[in-house]
């Protein structure tokens, strides 16, 4: 499992673009995680899946109540990671109106979870291989914050969380 001091794994993540801009397409995106964080501070915050009660109800709502904060904080991007694909990810992020806020970053084949050791397998309840409910502070790639739920909780990810970390 990813450990604070560590650089994080590369893998690749997708995300869905609703307009062209330069260097990106409509519709699902590739990014290589190693090229995004250069010279970045990110937190990134991980959870079961899109649509989920806990994770649409809470989870997200923080880090968009928080964004400001973070941002005063120092950070210079927010991901929201799930195992989901690009358009599920792309549908909820409008959903959950974080358009330009949060990056929601869709790892569809647990690729980038499984290169942290933060995956989960959920298949008795449906949902096959996910995430587990975590934040972690990245800095130009070397994970500086790390904080994991236990199962069914939502403390320790939360923005809020995260925030009072940077802070002190």
């Amino acid at each position: 499992m990813i450990a604070i001091g560590q650089r994080v794994p590369d893998a690749t993540l997708y995300e869905f673009f609703e307009t062209e801009s330069e260097g990106c397409v409509l519709g699902p995106n590739a990014f290589s995680v190693a090229e995004l964080v250069k010279g970045r501070k990110i937190v990134v915050f991980g959870l079961p899946g899109a649509f989920t009660p806990t994770c649409s109800a809470k989870h997200v709502p923080s880090y968009l109540k928080e964004y400001d904060a973070l941002r005063a904080a120092g950070v210079d991007e927010i991901w929201c990671h799930s195992v989901n694909d690009a358009f599920v990810m792309g549908a909820w992020g409008r959903e959950q109106k974080a358009t330009g806020k949060v990056r929601m970053m869709g790892d569809g084949a647990a690729q980038w979870a499984r290169a942290l050791g933060l995956d989960q397998d959920l298949s008795q309840r449906g949902l096959g291989v996910r995430a587990k409910r975590y934040a972690m502070v990245v800095d130009d790639g070397v994970v500086t914050h790390l904080f994991i739920e236990e199962p069914g909780e939502f403390k320790v990810s939360s923005a809020e969380w995260v925030l009072q970390a940077l802070r002190a």
